[in-house]
């Protein structure tokens, strides 16, 4: 009886997840395709198809339905398989970006205040903010704790929707992109780190040597995936992947992948940063990444993502705003964390005279060849470029930050 009853209720989570993968798949090809269209990046409308079908929209016109669709069964295998998905973007993310630019010396100091803008002005912004509302939003919670929060949380930037949203506009081979994308994992890993940091004091169990081991390692690990995994996954892969990934090579890089997002949870700056790390290692062999690309990369982009940024939206409930004050607070934090971010990476590029607005909107206007799964729908696009160009005519990092700035900013939320 209990073997009978394990097999039902297998079998009845298998359906419901393959419904749910099935709506989730489709109607985040629909908004994505309606998004470019209407001159927005994709990612954004996958995840306003999630907001649809989530909460916020279906949830609240429709509980019973939004319920036995998403409720009736557990959420996990989705969770999985959009987190999975997330660490293959991240990889694919670190291997299809010109990093060659950082070998530059201006480019160097270029990141190094753009990074530092970006952080230390949108942390100052969000301790404020946290000063500001906590009377207001959290009168029961320690008051230093929930600044610290507050601060972070406006300071870190969501690398995946980022390099996504660089990636459709063609400026992954570029300066502007580079730059773009590499402060932004700065961003990330400090982020994580100081989060890790307000936890422990939140909790009373914050520990100066331990912070100190956490981050040698940090740089211990960064150090030996250069010097270390760096030349022998090369050499693996010259071995067993020329023209087309073999199923020995996509077994090691599935295998290192995955071994690489342990590492880097285990050190507690989240599991993506292990993929996006391992990526960049061979971003300079060409015909691997063009193998990646090839045999995995569509899949990743039309199966994977679509289910991690529509479950995002899905996990949103923009209801549990439910009076003015909650939604004045929030339009606060938004406009905050939009202008700290832009002014802060701004300031940083000026200082370090890292790049000016023609540039910039030249770099968003020259378009890679054929290699992506998007380019066509890029090219039935016209206001894509137009988009890219206005919209990002300042120094590297400042209004690109600020996407990333605001998808976190409504997860918190």
């Amino acid at each position: 009886m209990s073997a009978t009853s394990s097999v039902h209720h297998l079998e009845n989570l298998l359906f419901f997840t393959l419904l749910q993968l099935i709506i989730i798949i489709v109607a985040a090809r629909l908004a994505n395709i309606l998004a470019r269209r209407l001159g927005q990046p994709g990612a954004v409308g996958e995840m306003v198809a999630g907001l649809i079908l989530g909460p916020s929209l279906l949830g609240a016109l429709f509980p019973g339905t939004f319920a036995w669709l998403f409720k009736s069964v557990s959420s996990e295998p989705i969770t999985i398989i959009s987190q999975i998905g997330l660490i293959l973007l991240m990889f694919q993310i670190g291997m299809d970006f010109e990093f060659q630019h950082l070998k530059k010396p201006a480019n160097r100091s270029a990141l190094i205040g753009v990074s530092v803008g970006s952080i230390v002005l949108p942390f100052a912004a969000g301790y404020l903010m946290g000063e500001l509302s906590h009377a207001a939003l959290a009168p029961t919670l320690p008051k230093l704790p929930y600044c610290l929060f507050s601060a972070v949380a406006l300071t870190i930037t969501a690398v995946p929707i980022l390099g996504r949203i660089l990636r459709e506009f063609d400026l992954n081979r570029h300066r502007v992109g580079v730059l773009a994308i590499s402060a932004a994992a700065v961003n990330d890993v400090v982020g994580w780190f100081l989060l890790a940091v307000v936890s422990s004091l939140a909790l009373a169990k914050f520990s100066m040597a331990a912070s100190a081991i956490q981050f040698a390692l940090i740089i211990a690990f960064l150090v030996l995936m250069w010097l270390v995994v760096r030349p022998l996954l090369k050499r693996f892969l010259v071995a067993h992947a020329e023209s087309e990934l073999t199923p020995t090579a996509m077994t090691g890089l599935l295998a290192a992948i995955m071994l690489a997002g342990i590492a880097t949870y285990k050190l507690g700056i989240f599991a993506i940063f292990g993929g996006f790390i391992l990526g960049t290692l061979i971003h300079d062999m060409p015909r691997v990444v063009n193998a990646w690309q090839k045999q995995v990369g569509q899949f990743v982009l039309v199966f994977f993502l679509p289910v991690f940024f529509t479950f995002t939206g899905l996990r949103t409930n923009i209801v549990g705003l439910d009076s003015v004050a909650l939604w004045l607070w929030a339009f606060a934090y938004f406009g905050v964390a939009v202008a700290a971010k832009i002014i802060g990476a701004y300031l940083g590029a000026r200082v370090t005279r890292s790049t000016s607005p023609s540039s910039v909107a030249n770099s968003a206007c020259r378009r890679e060849p054929a290699g992506s799964v998007d380019n066509a729908a890029r090219s039935r696009s016209p206001r894509s470029c137009a988009t890219a160009a206005s919209s990002r005519g300042g120094p590297a990092n400042a209004c690109m930050a600020m996407v990333g700035n605001n998808t976190f900013g409504s997860w918190v939320w």
